[in-house]
């Protein structure tokens, strides 16, 4: 029987790379939770930085709480109660995010692994992730000073009754898919241009492209690059297949348009958006799916003349100065 006092339960800190163990526990309790909610518990950064290790470019500080057995080892329980990740970056800034088993919650497990954060580490220079904006995140933010400084909409298009417009590709531009070995250079160079005031993409390393072009769901045939005639990159569409897991069917993303300064008013980053929807829908997929920040009135104009309408959202929570 396990008791019911997380308040007591010892927490486990690992300053850098996970070891196999820890990071199963992780990704079964992260697919219960996603089974659960509907949506994933971690940003996808965090997910690629904890498989990374030390290998990444981001420093990592994770927290466990296993539920124990009464009769055992406090640390040798069964059960993966909830853990916490801190991705810092190497001006000591981080980015929380926690996961709580859906069978473990409203029991104060995600209050327990704060405060044993707060010990361990401070919060300082933290920022925190709410992915699906639940009520009980937005409590704990308040209880510790935070508050919403960011919203990430999560939009989504029915492909079925979708009604996309003929958005040709400007003249003297063409698509070709990315091919692994010899476009890397080119498109981190594109994409920092591209993303250069983005909190996240904008910052993304080789090793963090070469990390996701590593993963199950990577298709260079759905990133889709524009090129001029002399070959040169002018934007991108990278789509994405999340599988079907449960009773949740695949879905198709947007992942990330991206289009150069240079390249900007030719209508490209419409018609990049339609290609890429276009080869999602080719795939047989009934949804797509896209994060645009709520602030981006003309990204989130774009999406909506194309038939999206906002289906979640998460927020980010930072320190806020009392009023």
């Amino acid at each position: 029987m396990t008791p019911a006092h997380p308040e007591k339960w010892p927490v486990l800190i690992v300053r850098g790379g996970v070891d196999d163990q820890l990071l199963k526990d992780f990704r079964g309790l992260l697919s219960a939770a996603e089974e659960s909610d509907g949506n994933p518990s971690l940003s996808e950064q965090t997910v690629v930085t904890l498989r990374a290790g030390d290998s990444s470019d981001h420093s990592l500080l994770s927290l466990a709480l296993y539920a124990p057995d009464e009769d055992s080892d406090p640390m040798s329980g069964q059960d993966l109660a909830g853990f916490a990740v801190v991705v810092e970056e190497s001006d000591g800034d981080g980015v929380l995010e926690i996961a709580v088993h859906p069978s473990y919650r409203n029991q104060g497990v995600a209050d327990r692994l704060v405060g044993a954060l707060k010990t361990a580490r401070g919060l300082d220079g933290l920022k925190a992730w709410s992915h699906g904006n639940h009520e009980a995140a937005a409590d704990l933010a308040a209880r510790y000073g935070f508050g919403p400084v960011r919203e990430l909409w999560k939009m989504r298009l029915a492909t079925a009754s979708s009604d996309l417009p003929d958005a040709g590709l400007p003249d003297g531009v063409s698509l070709r898919a990315f091919v692994p070995g010899q476009d890397e250079d080119a498109w981190l160079a594109a994409n920092r241009e591209a993303f250069a005031h983005h909190p996240e993409q904008g910052g993304m390393t080789r090793s963090d492209l070469e990390a996701r072009m590593a993963e199950d769901w990577f298709d260079p045939a759905g990133f889709l690059l524009a090129v001029d005639g002399s070959g040169r990159l002018l934007g991108y569409h990278w789509t994405k297949v999340h599988p079907r897991h449960g009773g949740h069917p695949a879905i198709g993303e947007v992942y990330v348009v991206g289009v150069s300064p240079t390249a900007q008013g030719m209508g490209l980053g419409k018609a990049l958006t339609v290609a890429g929807i276009r080869h999602l829908q080719n795939l047989g997929l009934h949804a797509v799916m896209l994060y645009v920040d709520a602030d981006n009135a003309p990204a989130v104009r774009l999406y909506q003349s194309l038939g999206f309408t906002r289906w979640d959202m998460d927020v980010m929570y930072g320190p806020v100065t009392p009023g």
